[in-house]
């Protein structure tokens, strides 16, 4: 397992974190998604070898948010 933190940009509430959250647990090879409007970040566990980081910018970025920066 890993975890990514990602920083994103166009959340407006606490459901864009929800929508977020829900979005990345129904993908395969993601075991947690933990995102915080107040900070603007989502905290991703995921199992590699089965989905890459690039694939969840992409995830988030077809919901209509964008990443700013990967830490």
């Amino acid at each position: 397992m890993k975890t990514i933190t990602l920083k994103i940009v166009g959340m407006h509430c606490s459901s864009c974190a929800i929508n977020i959250d829900g979005e990345l647990e129904d993908t395969d090879g993601v075991t947690e998604a933990n995102t915080n409007y107040a900070k603007a970040e989502t905290t991703v566990t995921y199992e590699e070898g089965k989905i890459s980081p690039e694939k969840l910018i992409t995830i988030i970025k077809t919901l209509d948010y964008d990443v700013a920066q990967e830490g």
